[in-house]
C-alpha cells in the first residue's frame, strides 16, 4: 500500500519497468502508453486516498475523476490498494477486479480478466507474487493461489493452489510444474 511519497515513487518505477516503458513520459496515440497513464493515475489516486490531509483529499478529488473516465474508456475495474508494485496490464479491454482482492508484486494481467467474489460472500482472491493471468481467466471466490503461478488463457479458478505451478481449465487444474522458477528462488 503506498503511504508515502517514496512508495508512491517506488510503485511507479517498477510499474513502469513492468510495462518495459524506457522513456520519460507517456505519448500521445500509443495503446501502451494509455495503460501505462492509468496505471500513474492508479497509484496517484493510491497515494492521495492513504495520505490524509485537505491538499490531498482536494487532488484525491481532480484524480478519481481522471481515473474514472479512463477506466471506463478502457473498460477496467480496478479499485485502488489491490495490486502490489510492478503491474503490467498487456491490453485494455475488460477487466474487472473486486475491492477485496489483494495481489502482489509484478502481477500481469490480459483483457477479459475477472478476479470477483461469488455466492453473497464479500471475500475475493489472494494472490501472490510473480503471477500471470492470461486472457480470459476468471478467479473466482475466496481462494489463493500462490507466488509464481502462471494461469493459462480461458481458465476458471474455484480453488486454491500452492506456488510455483501453471494452471489451467475449466476448472482450473494443475498442469506443470514451475521447475526453473522452483530451482532460482
Amino acid at each position: 500500500m503506498i503511504k508515502s511519497k517514496e512508495d508512491l515513487n517506488y510503485y511507479l518505477k517498477c510499474d513502469k519497468s513492468a510495462l518495459r516503458i524506457t522513456y520519460k513520459h507517456p505519448r500521445i496515440g500509443f495503446n501502451r502508453d494509455i495503460i501505462w497513464k492509468f496505471e500513474i493515475l492508479l497509484r496517484k489516486c493510491e497515494y492521495l486516498n492513504n495520505c490524509h490531509s485537505i491538499i490531498n483529499k482536494l487532488l484525491f478529488l481532480f484524480y478519481k475523476v481522471k481515473f474514472h473516465n479512463l477506466s471506463i474508456k478502457l473498460g477496467f475495474s480496478i479499485p485502488l490498494n489491490v495490486f502490489g508494485p510492478g503491474l503490467s496490464i498487456s491490453h485494455y479491454g475488460t477487466i474487472i477486479v473486486n475491492s477485496k482482492a489483494k495481489v502482489g508484486k509484478n502481477c500481469r494481467l490480459h483483457a477479459g480478466t475477472m478476479i470477483v467474489a461469488t455466492n453473497g460472500i464479500n471475500e475475493a482472491a489472494t494472490i501472490g507474487n510473480n503471477v500471470y493471468i492470461g486472457c480470459g481467466a476468471k478467479i473466482i471466490g475466496n481462494v489463493t493461489i500462490g507466488d509464481n503461478v502462471c494461469i493459462g488463457a480461458g481458465a476458471v479458478v474455484t480453488k486454491s493452489f500452492e506456488s510455483n505451478i501453471t494452471i489451467a481449465g475449466v476448472p482450473a487444474k494443475i498442469i506443470s510444474e514451475n521447475k526453473l522458477i522452483k530451482n532460482n528462488s
